[in-house]
């Protein structure tokens, strides 16, 4: 049986997922950071950089800082960051020399453990991102092989990109990723042998989300054919849209024999406070996912699904949706495949729901569809159809966007920017808005401690301040009475004025928290 590792992924893949990316803060994280360093992970899924982005939009926080945060709290488990390569926070490419910095400050700032991820599976630009990364520093460089369903991604196709990768100096191991949860046990019976025979020797790890319900079985056939590591969440963090749960995978691995060095006791430290952090936040608990055999077809993530039925509803053209997922899956195949996974999904879905809502296939072609076409986003994994390409490029519009020039210097950025900032400062100013980043700075300094026992409190004192002046605040609950007021001096023989006191009333059995 095999010794198995395993990768939490709570903190921003089961985030990501389950909770819309914003639901767990900096703090949160960083209040369980030494005892998920206890856990005995290979390495914490920690960020990326759309989730640095969303620190400073939603957050207000310095994710340079956050990750400084991090890497002291939990400093004998590695840090991840997962990247396309050669894009930061915007989707925009970004020039070779912008993303030397890029990695180089990640790997100053407490990150070594780097996964590219080229949803084109673009085998060029993904061992140039390799180089970059190693040659800046990074100590452990994973490539993802991205998995889905369709006409050109079969096990062969995989097997050849993994001998790419093996052939790369420049990376340490590789995993399989199954975004969209559409792994079977079947298939993972034939696709990891192929996959492993061409990488060498080299470590091979498995992500497959449960969406679908067929992630566990996957890990269990992983582990029969000898998959180095699993990522897992933990807690509420795990099931639905996310990873399986890290407690049930470890018992049923153990339970075929398998070893997992885990501490247990830590491991339930940490499913106590996700608990805890989902109760009083209002966040759901992953459940698990139900087999839905269209989805193996369409591949539409769940939010992208929800936006279309939103927008047919408010359009009166709710009746024309089976059309529109019927046209998805004919302009995925038409532009060769793409993985659906960001910004994919939208790219394909916009364009199916314009062919059908106009009643003329590209007669209207969002920019984003033209400069995938124009590989704006890399090399597309299969040609796009000979008639669809001549139609949209042969636009005045496609002209324009073929003509913009290529992505600025860092010399060229910084000219745009106050001299004297540092390197952090400039790669967050040169992606985002300024306002955003202004609000982050004044937000003050990083905040590394969430009590979920003190959230109710808070939340009231916080809606207390937004109403007209309170001279008064009763808290009154079975066994408990708090009465808060203006504060005066009682004289002798007075009954305390309300306010000057707080005390339990005759009733001592509640056992509850207030």
């Amino acid at each position: 049986m095999a010794r198995i590792k395993l990768v939490d992924v709570s903190i921003r893949d089961g985030n990501q997922s389950l909770w819309s990316l914003t639901g767990m803060t900096p703090a949160m994280a960083l209040q369980i950071a030494p005892v998920l360093n206890r856990v005995g992970f290979k390495a914490l899924d920690f960020i990326s950089s759309t989730h640095m982005g969303a620190a400073v939009r939603y957050h207000r926080t310095d994710p340079w800082a956050y990750i400084r945060a991090m890497r002291r709290l939990a400093p004998d488990t590695p840090l991840q960051f997962i990247g396309t390569g050669m894009r930061f926070i915007s989707w925009e490419s970004s020039s070779d020399e912008f993303m030397r910095l890029v990695y180089r400050r990640l790997v100053a700032n407490g990150i070594s453990r780097f996964i590219i991820l080229n949803p084109m599976h673009d085998k060029e630009a993904l061992l140039r991102a390799a180089r970059i990364a190693k040659e800046e520093g990074a100590p452990d460089v994973m490539a993802a092989l991205t998995y889905t369903v369709s006409e050109v991604h079969d096990d062969a196709f995989y097997a050849d990109f993994a001998a790419a990768v093996a052939s790369s100096p420049d990376f340490d191991r590789a995993y399989i990723k199954d975004p969209a949860g559409l792994l079977t046990a079947e298939r993972a019976r034939t696709l990891i042998p192929a996959v492993k025979a061409r990488l060498g020797g080299m470590p091979l790890e498995l992500h497959s989300h449960c969406t679908l319900g067929q992630s566990q079985f996957n890990y269990l056939v992983g582990a029969e054919l000898g998959i180095d590591a699993l990522h897992v969440a933990i807690g509420p963090l795990g099931n639905g849209t996310s990873l399986p749960p890290a407690r049930r995978t470890i018992a049923n691995l153990r339970d075929l024999g398998h070893s997992v060095d885990i501490d247990d006791e830590a491991l339930e430290r940490v499913a106590s406070f996700f608990g805890q952090v989902a109760g009083v936040e209002g966040l759901p608990a992953g459940k698990p996912g139900e087999f839905d055999a269209a989805f193996m077809r369409h591949q539409v993530p769940g939010g992208v699904m929800t936006t279309i039925r939103r927008q047919m509803a408010e359009m009166g053209m709710s009746d024309r949706l089976e059309a529109v997922i019927e046209e998805i899956e004919r302009v995925r195949a038409e532009l060769g495949y793409p993985i659906m996974v960001t910004p994919f999904p939208q790219i394909v879905c916009t364009q199916a729901s314009y062919n059908v809502m106009s009643g003329e296939r590209y007669g209207t072609v969002p920019d984003q569809v033209i400069r995938y076409i124009l590989g704006k986003f890399g090399r597309p994994t299969a040609p796009v159809d000979g008639n669809v390409k001549d139609r949209i490029l042969s636009s005045a519009r496609a002209r324009e966007i073929a003509d913009e020039p290529p992505p600025p210097s860092v010399a060229e950025l910084r000219k745009r920017f106050p001299r004297g900032i540092s390197d952090d400062e400039f790669l967050l100013r040169a992606v985002m808005p300024a306002g955003q980043v202004d609000a982050m700075q004044g937000a003050g300094r990083l905040r590394e401690t969430y009590d979920p026992r003190a959230r109710s409190v808070i939340r009231l004192l916080e809606g207390l301040k937004e109403r007209p002046r309170v001279s008064g605040l009763v808290v009154d609950k079975p066994g408990f009475r708090l009465a808060l007021g203006s504060r005066r001096t009682a004289g002798e023989g007075e009954e305390p004025a309300p306010g000057e006191h707080a005390e339990p009333v005759e009733d001592h059995r509640d056992t509850g928290t207030g």
